[in-house]
């Protein structure tokens, strides 16, 4: 009997196999490009508000980090545990340099009255700005202090060859601040000295 060769089988049956591809054309350049074209500034007076009140949200909430003292918004001057404890040291004490600007503006105030005002054959004039250079220099005196003693607290707390530089020049001028004028805004009570 002569044998013929097998075809292979064919299953009728079997679900229909789709064809490959993506079902659709492949869109042209210039479809592309017209669905990816947009404004490169918001025209439309919707876009334009909700730009802006995205920006004005944004900056508020930097603000109120900052004056809270969040290390992510702190500027490069600010950032570090260093800085943070000599903010702390600062702002738990009281320093007569944040009271030079009360000074002057008394004294501004004594200039006005009429020069020949005299206590003791003295101007009250010339006695204001006698105290007020006094002033200053108790001031001055009481920044260096500050810095010095800010300086040795921080090698004996962080290690000496750790200090980072400049947290005496920090403290200083931290201190020639108003309290409430201070940012970020002072994070302990007076009299609570950081540990």
């Amino acid at each position: 009997m002569a044998t013929t060769p097998l075809s292979p089988p064919t299953n009728d049956d079997a679900p229909e196999t789709p064809a490959s591809g993506k079902g659709r054309a492949t869109p042209t350049r210039a479809e592309q490009e017209a669905a990816r074209r947009r404004p490169l500034v918001a025209n439309t007076k919707e876009a334009k508000a909700a730009a802006r009140a995205e920006l004005n949200e944004r900056r508020n909430r930097a603000q109120a980090g900052l004056a809270a003292g969040e290390e992510k918004y702190l500027p490069a001057r600010d950032k570090g545990p260093q800085r943070r404890w000599v903010r702390d040291y600062v702002d738990s004490g009281w320093h007569p340099a944040e009271f030079v600007m009360g000074v002057m503006v008394l004294v501004i105030l004594v200039s006005l009255l009429p020069a020949n005002l005299a206590i003791g054959g003295f101007a009250v004039a010339g006695w204001a700005y006698l105290v007020m250079m006094a002033y200053l220099v108790l001031a001055i005196g009481g920044m260096v202090l500050l810095g010095i003693r800010v300086k040795a607290k921080v090698a004996e707390k962080f290690g000496k060859d750790r200090m980072e530089r400049g947290l005496g020049w920090y403290a200083a001028m931290r201190s020639l601040q108003m309290r409430f004028m201070r940012l970020p805004k002072p994070q302990v009570k007076r009299g609570e000295r950081p540990a």
